[in-house]
């Protein structure tokens, strides 16, 4: 009984959301507290599944770029980016999604996104464009750049932590196919939007003409935001070898830049997107919902019998459900629940760490690229929806599905081709 309402309400929580009618952070958060008021939830078991590294990592880094957003710098980059491209508006489209990419590998998607998606609100004012497209490319951006590391997005860190991957590994088997990914993908923006994006001359050369470094407004705290910043970057590398989770280093940065910046803990909190927080925390309730009454477990077990023990169709399946599933479930739990059943699989039929590889590039490729396919597959994609809204924007989920579920699938053929040349 317990399964079948866990399924019932999960199912018409999507429906809301994806109906738009309630806000989505509502609309979570009360599916979450039913599943707990039901009984099919233990408010001690829902609690566990909430992923409180991920929660500390936003918090962590709103209060960050909230702070560091005082600075001006983030206008600067914008004036930086815009120079480059000469005022062209479907080059500094690309110009600043390239710009999310690397960062979202250096970084992690959601800082990568709280850093660029204000520059794309001031680019957009000043230019007098729709910053709709801005945002989609940025959110595919985040998510592909991420997929190349171990540290760019939550399922690579999970299957780093369970398998002993390091960060050259991600690298070397990832870049690859995550850069002709991106090159595909922007070629898609590119002719979808090369024309429907104007611009008069006068507006490109006012724009043109104004000094970045006119934008810093202050200096001191530029330096001490991007001495902390620097700090959390060197910490994100090094967390799996100092033994601390991503969320700690965040959460670590901003006690310390708020610290030596003396700011009002009240008005920096106030940075924090918190609907954002709630809606992932109704999320990962409702997701586990569908751990404990087996579901997630069901169909992942489903997958591997379907393939009758063939490896390359295996590693096959494992990819395409895997994106199909984190487009539309959170992919931090899928990912979980299928660490261990391959690890299961490789024990049964005798297979070494060095076989798997191929599996946990299936899966990572898979559950990484595939939060691209809906508004809520990934952190990131919630994250520049609660910005945009914050500035009048609303991102509609039909809408925007309609594009990303077409580019996501460009993204899986691209990686099966990939894992089908080099590795099975």
């Amino acid at each position: 009984m317990y399964a079948t309402l866990a399924l019932i309400i999960f199912c018409l929580t999507y429906a809301l959301i994806i109906s738009e009618k309630v806000h989505r952070t509502v609309v979570a958060l009360l599916g979450g507290m039913i599943l707990v008021a039901a009984g099919v939830l233990a408010q001690e078991k829902a609690i566990e599944h909430i992923d409180w590294n991920t929660l500390g990592l936003l918090v962590g880094m709103m209060i960050v770029v909230g702070i560091t957003r005082r600075t001006g710098v983030f206008q600067y980059l914008g004036l930086l980016a815009v120079r480059f491209a000469k005022g062209e508006p479907i080059r500094i489209l690309i110009a600043l999604a390239t710009v999310t990419a690397l960062l979202s590998a250096l970084l992690d998607n959601v800082t990568t996104v709280l850093l660029i998606v204000p520059i794309t609100f001031t680019i957009c004012d000043k230019l007098n464009l729709n910053p709709m497209p801005f945002l989609v490319s940025q959110i595919f951006a985040s998510n592909i750049g991420g997929t190349s590391t171990l540290i760019g997005d939550p399922p690579n860190i999970m299957i780093g932590s369970q398998t002993h991957l390091g960060f050259v590994d991600f690298a070397v088997n990832l870049v690859p196919v995550v850069f002709v990914i991106f090159i595909a993908t922007m070629a898609v923006f590119y002719i979808l939007y090369k024309r429907k994006l104007h611009v008069s001359d006068e507006l490109k050369k006012n724009l043109i003409e104004l000094d970045p470094v006119e934008q810093i407004k202050d200096y001191g705290l530029l330096k001490k935001s991007l001495f902390v910043l620097a700090l959390i970057l060197v910490g994100f590398i090094l967390h799996q070898s100092l033994h601390m989770e991503s969320a700690t280093v965040a959460l670590t940065g901003a006690a310390l830049l708020m610290f030596i910046t003396k700011e009002e803990p009240e008005e920096i909190l106030l940075a924090v997107e918190w609907p954002t927080i709630f809606f992932f925390i109704g999320l990962f309730i409702l997701v586990g919902g569908l751990v404990e009454t087996g579901w997630i477990n069901k169909l992942a077990q489903w997958a591997f019998d379907a393939t009758a023990g063939n490896f390359n169709l295996t590693a096959m399946l494992i990819l395409w459900l895997s994106a199909f599933a984190s487009a539309f479930v959170d992919n931090i739990p899928f990912t979980a629940t299928m660490i261990p059943l391959i690890h299961q699989m490789g024990n049964l039929g005798g297979i070494s760490q060095t076989g798997l590889e191929p599996l946990w590039w299936a899966l990572s490729l898979g559950a990484c690229l595939g939060g691209n396919g809906t508004l809520i597959g990934a952190s990131a994609n919630v994250i520049v929806a609660g910005l945009a809204e914050k500035n009048g924007v609303q991102m509609r989920f039909m809408q925007f599905m309609k594009l990303a579920l077409p580019l996501m699938i460009l993204s899986i053929v691209i990686s099966s081709l990939y894992l089908i040349i080099f590795y099975l």
